[in-house]
């Protein structure tokens, strides 16, 4: 990763590497985690998959 880089260079380079069945995955992972967040509002599973997206490396906020 370059300072200059951006969210599109990104995308092109993710393009060009993966897979259709790794994005798939990956977006079906995606998907997982913001209906989990979205529909479990118990404080406690809320927070923990919260701090799981973090540890994956997903930005939220």
């Amino acid at each position: 990763m370059t300072a200059n880089e951006t969210v599109g260079d990104r995308i092109d380079l993710a393009r060009n590497q993966l897979t259709p069945l790794q994005i798939t995955a990956g977006l079906a992972f995606g998907a997982a985690i913001a209906f989990t967040l979205l529909f479990v509002q118990e404080p406690m599973v809320h927070d923990a998959m919260h701090n799981f997206r973090h540890a994956a490396g997903i930005t939220c906020h």
